[in-house]
């Protein structure tokens, strides 16, 4: 079967046995990954002209590290980058060239480990789109890109603390299951992502972070040298959280030094952490990848609406959950615009946020906001 994405056709395995569309005895292609392609292919556009801070404008190399279809790759070389695409998979390889030559697009495909061929060959753009997590591949990658690392993870369990475990296992932190749980998901993975980095003398800044339905993709911008590296630990740190009362704070630093008991109300606290408690994007070049969104996208109005979200979202390290706040109060709720205005009017700062439409964050403690809207 043939399916367009952009301005490539690609060919991928009939369905069979009632699997989803575009899976074979193996997945070659998934279609709800089309938001994530579209915004790369507009965060690849925004970085060759130059909007993405510490990157000098212009094309170069892109690496599509489990190419599967190649359709990362395709769309990358649509989009004027020089583009390598790696599988371990003998078919997968001899379909990614077959789309490539269909599509009258230049591309590299190669039958390789990923790991072993980023450990030996290094790329101005790294992708890495694995299934599941992508902790095995990070030191690779972080060897292997010289200017951007784009990273997607799709455990979202592990991530934001429901398979603790797991979280502790793979990421080397501990997450927490909160009601904040995607911005945990985001915050553990960007943790993850700047350590190891880090431990190469090179500094990673997220530049787009979000998370979308079951899966965190961040985009990070990197430099190199040990004390812009230090810079970026510094960067990180614990949030303390009670699940009665829902308050919650943040601070920095390597060493927990955690509550026993909720100052609010008394109650049991958890402490996630170390955590990524910087910035998870730049609303400037934000702007500048929702700009470079087309129409000829499939998912252009989703795309654009959340990057408009994210663009004018607060850098806050947790956020809020409204029906939350009015199920703890036993009140209910107003309308989000409303609210927030209130929130506003009482003097503090607010913004909706992109994880759910009755997301919100502000620097606001939990009482303040009660007594701001009741």
């Amino acid at each position: 079967m043939e399916v367009t994405e952009g301005h490539v056709t690609l060919s991928i395995p009939e369905a069979r046995h009632g699997a989803s569309e575009g899976a074979g005895d193996d997945v070659f292609y998934n279609p709800t990954q089309e938001l994530n392609r579209d915004v790369t292919v507009a965060v690849l556009g925004a970085v060759a002209d130059g909007e993405c801070p510490g990157i000098e404008a212009g094309t170069g190399s892109y690496l599509d590290a489990m190419a599967a279809s190649g359709i990362r790759g395709l769309r990358a070389a649509d989009a004027g980058w020089d583009t390598t695409c790696v599988d371990i998979d003998d078919e997968a390889v001899a379909l990614a060239r077959e789309n490539f030559a269909n599509n009258d697009l230049d591309g590299e495909c190669v039958r390789a480990n990923a790991n072993a061929h980023m450990h030996e060959s290094w790329h101005d753009v790294v992708d890495l789109d694995p299934f599941g997590t992508p902790i095995p591949f990070l030191d690779a990658a972080c060897n292997s890109a010289r200017d951007l690392l784009c990273v997607t993870a799709t455990d979202t369990a592990p991530l934001c603390g429901a398979h603790f475990e797991s979280g502790v296992r793979k990421y080397g932190t501990v997450p927490r299951n909160t009601d904040f749980h995607s911005e945990m998901g985001v915050r553990v993975l960007l943790s993850a992502c700047v350590r190891t980095a880090a431990r190469y003398d090179v500094a990673a800044t997220p530049v787009l972070t979000h998370a979308t339905s079951h899966y965190v993709r961040t985009y990070l911008a990197l430099d190199t040298g040990a004390q812009r590296a230090n810079a970026k630990i510094d960067d990180l740190g614990y949030v303390d959280w009670c699940r009665e009362c829902l308050w919650r704070v943040c601070s920095k630093g390597l060493i927990a030094d955690p509550h026993d008991a909720c100052p609010h109300c008394g109650g049991d606290v958890q402490t996630a952490g170390p955590i990524w408690l910087g910035d998870t994007h730049g609303a400037g070049f934000v702007a500048a990848v929702r700009e470079r969104v087309t129409d000829g996208m499939g998912s252009a109005k989703r795309a654009r609406k959340l990057l408009d979200r994210l663009g004018g979202e607060l850098h806050e390290p947790t956020h809020y959950d409204q029906h939350e706040l009015y199920g703890l109060w036993g009140e209910p709720a107003i309308g989000m615009d409303e609210f927030l205005d209130e929130l506003r009017a009482a003097g503090h700062e607010a913004s909706r946020s992109h994880y759910g439409g009755t997301t919100f964050k502000t620097p606001a403690s939990v009482e303040e906001i009660r007594d701001a809207v009741l």
